[in-house]
């Protein structure tokens, strides 16, 4: 028997289906391979003014946050499903996404461990929140992030789910990002770009039914991860509920939650490696096949 972790579907001329194209992909002028469609180098540009916008902002309110450089960002951002010395598939088989196995209501600059949002704002501004009095922190957060549940900076870029910020950072990202990149509906036109590729529509199609196989309805791998973020919302008024506070009903719900994610991140994952990432990639190598702007 075949385990989680080795989905191999005998799939006939499947292979030779995906690879084959009339026409190579090609990306259009002026989009890159970062975030948002940028260029490594556009990329640092807009988090270093997006930082100093932030910084600003937090000043005029009373605040003092300093402004993160690109590298402590990014390490916010590189920071996802990550811990040290354990490897992707550990993580992945012991923490799923790592979004309500490791919950904890937590802001993030108090979230011991695991905390990408902690990373990404940097050691000066952590240590600058937990010098704070509690009702000063709260006060603080609001005026960083809008709210409790709100996602730090570097994790909204990383998921490309900037419209879910609030506060400072909100005001910030919308001087620096385009409209369109802030709505909810925003999906990043090199992925547009794959998945419209009739190679990754076959692809999906063989994707989306071997995990119906496993019992979990999705279509394609982007829509889990914030599937299960609204039911974590759902789960724990918005993240505003300490771990240790849910009732004995949100627990089990919680429970429930954990184990569906362990499980689907563990199949997604493995039918993606076998399924979808060969076709990504070889749709990426002609799209830039020329050395991007």
């Amino acid at each position: 028997m075949l385990s989680i972790w080795s989905p191999y579907v005998y799939l006939p001329g499947f292979s030779v289906l995906l690879l084959a194209a009339n026409v190579a992909a090609q990306a259009p002028p002026g989009l890159g391979t970062e975030e948002y469609g940028f260029s490594p180098r556009a990329l640092v540009q807009a988090i270093e003014q997006t930082e100093e916008l932030i910084s600003k902002c937090m000043r005029d309110q009373g605040f003092t946050y300093f402004a993160a450089d690109h590298s402590t960002v990014r390490a916010g951002m590189t920071a996802d499903k990550k811990l040290p010395g354990v490897s992707e598939e550990e993580f992945i088989s012991w923490h799923g996404f790592g979004i309500a196995t490791m919950y904890t209501g937590l802001p993030p600059q108090l979230t011991p461990g695991y905390s990408p949002g902690k990373v990404g704002l940097g050691e000066r501004n952590v240590l600058q929140f937990q010098s704070l009095p509690p009702a000063s922190q709260v006060a603080y957060n609001q005026a960083l992030l809008g709210g409790v549940g709100n996602p730090t900076f570097a994790v909204a870029l990383e998921q490309e789910n900037l419209w879910l910020t609030g506060g400072c950072t909100r005001k910030a990202v919308e001087q620096v990002f385009k409209p369109d990149q802030l709505k909810s509906t925003y999906y990043n036109p090199q992925d547009a770009i794959i998945n419209k590729d009739k190679r990754m529509r076959a692809a999906l199609v063989v994707y989306a039914r071997e995990m119906r196989k496993s019992g979990f309805e999705y279509n394609h791998p982007d829509k889990i991860e914030p599937d299960i973020r609204t039911r974590l919302a759902a789960v724990t008024d918005n993240s505003r509920i300490l771990v240790e506070s849910l009732s004995p009903e949100q627990k089990a719900a919680l429970k429930k939650l954990q184990n569906f994610e362990r499980a689907v991140a563990i199949r997604t994952t493995a039918l993606q490696d076998q399924i979808l990432t060969p076709v990504e990639e070889r749709i990426q190598q002609e799209m830039f096949s020329r050395k991007p702007q």
